[in-house]
């Protein structure tokens, strides 16, 4: 009987702010892929500017997050992606849930991989965002928890 991996492009939700979970997230990652496989790693900036929130940033509070971002996600694949891995950096704008889900879409993943919470809350609760995704994405979902 042959191994076949059902599982060829694979979405990791990348949260800058949380590298202890977003390293678990790729691990489990690179676990469901070959090595022919594509990792697409994404990470969400939030978008503030429709909040009142985004009244306080000046005006190019975003750009400057979303260069930020660029930088510190081709980081965090450095350090922890092993090498010869086919990476690709998707960074997004908006709505997390949203974003991951049309980041999966416009990537043709097969799968997403997303976290199941930050440390601070409750061992049992799934997170607003994983649980949107879980709920609506079309493709598998694979919710790692730590």
């Amino acid at each position: 009987m042959s191994s076949t991996n059902i599982f060829k492009r694979v979405l990791a939700t990348i949260d800058l702010g949380d590298e202890v979970s977003s390293v678990k997230v790729v691990e489990a990652a690179l676990e469901v892929m070959v090595a022919e496989d594509t990792l697409f790693a994404v990470c969400v900036v939030p978008d503030y500017g429709r909040s009142i929130v985004g009244t306080f940033f000046p005006a190019d509070h975003e750009k400057q997050l979303i260069e930020h971002a660029t930088e510190e996600l081709h980081a965090f694949t450095a350090k922890h992606v092993p090498k010869g891995t086919r990476v690709q950096h998707v960074i997004a704008h908006g709505s997390i849930y949203e974003e991951i889900m049309a980041a999966a879409d416009q990537c043709e993943a097969d799968l997403i991989v997303v976290g199941s919470h930050r440390p601070a809350l409750k061992d049992y609760l799934l997170g607003p965002n994983a649980s949107r995704v879980v709920r609506h994405a079309k493709q598998s979902v694979l919710v790692v928890r730590h």
